[in-house]
């Protein structure tokens, strides 16, 4: 799926087709006034304000015949400049357009007329209203007057534009299927998490989502251990002395949860890092000692914003797969070398490609030399050189404290999610003191990665969901096999040996023997995406053997019960996809 933001000429259509939209939206409701029509991932949207009205599901048919009209009609679309003082006359009559005008610098305003309709505007816009006829409404919704709930909440209408009918409808098809894909409805559906209105943004792992989770934290910390990674536990809840050392208190005390505990102000953890940092500086570390990897699957709390919450994606507490890893200046290559290449195995497991960026020094507000931004910046470059990974330069979107590569996962439908990061820091090791004793016995200070691979296992989990539409590999499914008995009480028996025998070589395996008709309890099977179904008959009885098929297949095959353990045993080790 295309990501129309990052797509220069999608992002000029769509932002014109937002225009062109807004016109249609006037002709209709007179009354109406504009806010802002960005460009998004998934297309455009334009806030409206049109007073008493709301619009409803049908509304958004009649908007999209007026567009046909204004399509067909043709006109061009025309860039204009006017003062800061014209501009406010033009659009006296509507206080959002006041509002944005009277943040703008003085000088010239750009503005862009089709027809009828003007609207503020920088551009740049296609030439003619005639490029923009292959266009969707795809849904409306309401939002706050510039995101604030203390504010009017404007009326958001969604749509997306194409060159062409035919991507517009593959597009559309790429939608509908993330819809069915949807980890909110699936996660519900096969028993993997729930919300409730008792903790929001916090969400409930149920059976099958703690086996789905327990698989992935397993899988993590046996890759890590091969790796050669240390594993620490640090407090949920800390001192403000401790944020205060951090820098947290001053830039991040409105998103933490804090409680008094002894007459002392004391905050949920939101990051791991100072609790890996006090850590570290339990012991004496030498130049030997490194590099020093330490991982934590920590969980942190963060305050977001109730409107901003989605299910796994967006939540108020998550567990992120931490590394905190302390090194020598000069193995700075190396480790990130490993890094990306420990990253790339993780990902190739779970049949995910991803694309990296390395984020660069701001061009203000930051902390350090120069020439160490540098180094690490051509560190960070080469390590993926090295590696054999190209890269995107992100030009200062750095930390203050230190550059990072970004690593953006792609799933099934095209969709990308920036999950992994390495990220330097020369902040931290500063603030809390952080020294080796170097070979010539004199003390240094070490160099810090933060490092994330799945980023937060909620939302990683969130992703896997959608990206293999709640049909896991078999090495990942919460059931592996559901064994169905052809009648309940002819072949119980022998269904409930197979079973056990299943049970026992370690397989995640249930028995249906409801009395229910076959094909009732088959389909069940499969709509609760079981990746393996096993029917058992006569015949199946007599010989020994097992009829298999698997949850997305029309087949079945009949094998020895042996051979069907010892082909699930490989598929399994071996993390088939």
């Amino acid at each position: 799926m295309i990501d129309i933001k990052e797509h220069e000429q999608l992002s000029v259509m769509n932002h014109s087709c937002a225009h062109m939209m807004a016109q249609a939206v006037k002709r209709l409701y007179p009354q109406a006034k504009f806010w802002v029509g960005p460009v998004v991932s998934e297309g455009f949207y334009y806030d409206i304000d049109l007073g008493d009205q709301v619009i409803k599901d049908e509304d958004l048919a009649k908007i999209e015949k007026e567009m046909k009209k204004i399509a067909k009609d043709g006109k061009r679309i025309v860039r204009k400049e006017i003062s800061k003082d014209e501009a406010l006359e033009m659009f006296g009559d509507d206080p959002y357009k006041v509002d944005l005008i009277q943040d703008l610098e003085d000088g010239n305003i750009t503005c862009y007329q089709q027809g009828e309709f003007i609207d503020l505007c920088r551009g740049p816009h296609v030439e003619s209203v005639k490029q923009l006829k292959n266009f969707k409404l795809l849904k409306h919704s309401g939002a706050y007057w510039k995101g604030d709930a203390n504010n009017k909440v404007l009326q958001r209408i969604y749509g997306v534009c194409f060159p062409t009918a035919e991507e517009l409808e593959e597009h559309l098809h790429l939608l509908e299927e993330a819809k069915k894909r949807d980890h909110k409805k699936l996660g519900r559906e096969l028993g993997i998490f729930m919300m409730s209105e008792y903790a929001p943004g916090m969400p409930f792992f149920l059976p099958n989502g703690m086996i789905l989770r327990n698989i992935l934290e397993n899988f993590w910390y046996e890759e890590h251990t091969k790796e050669h990674y240390q594993f620490i536990k640090t407090p949920i809840m800390m001192s403000k002395e401790l944020w205060e050392t951090s820098g947290h208190w001053d830039n991040y005390k409105e998103n933490m949860y804090i409680s008094m505990v002894d007459d002392r102000e004391f905050a949920i953890k939101p990051m791991n890092c100072p609790g890996a940092l006090l850590a570290y500086k339990a012991g004496l570390h030498s130049y030997k000692d490194f590099p020093l990897r330490m991982g934590e699957l920590g969980q942190v709390h963060r305050h977001e914003a109730s409107g901003a919450l989605n299910g796994l994606f967006r939540v108020r507490t998550f567990t992120q797969d931490d590394a905190h890893i302390f090194m020598r200046p000069d193995q700075i290559e190396s480790e990130v070398m490993s890094l990306i290449s420990f990253i790339d195995r993780i990902y190739a497991s779970l049949g995910l490609s991803y694309r990296i960026e390395l984020s660069t020094r701001p061009e203000e507000k930051y902390i350090g030399d120069l020439a160490i931004w540098e180094a690490s910046e051509a560190a960070l470059a080469a390590a993926c050189k090295h590696a054999g990974k190209d890269y995107k330069v992100n030009p200062g979107d750095g930390a203050f404290y230190g550059p990072k590569l970004d690593f953006h996962i792609k799933d099934s439908l095209g969709r990308e999610w920036q999950c992994g990061t390495i990220q330097l820091d020369m902040n931290l090791p500063e603030r809390f003191d952080l020294t080796y004793v170097e070979s010539d016995g004199s003390k240094a200070r070490p160099v810090m990665l933060h490092r994330v691979i799945f980023g937060s296992i909620e939302r990683f989990i969130g992703i896997l969901i959608e990206h293999f539409a709640g049909h896991f590999p078999t090495w990942l499914a919460p059931q592996q096999i559901m064994v169905v008995p052809v009648h309940y009480e002819k072949h119980l028996s022998y269904a409930e040996k197979v079973n056990e025998m299943l049970v026992q070589n370690g397989f995640r395996s249930k028995l249906d023997a409801r009395n229910e008709k076959l094909g009732y309890r088959i389909r069940e099977a499969q709509l609760a995406k079981i990746p393996y179904q096993i029917v058992l008959g006569d015949g199946e009885e007599e010989n020994g053997t097992v009829t298999i098929r698997r949850a997305q297949g029309k087949d079945s095959t009949t094998l020895p019960l042996d051979a069907f353990i010892a082909m699930l045993k490989e598929e399994v080790e071996e993390k088939r996809l």
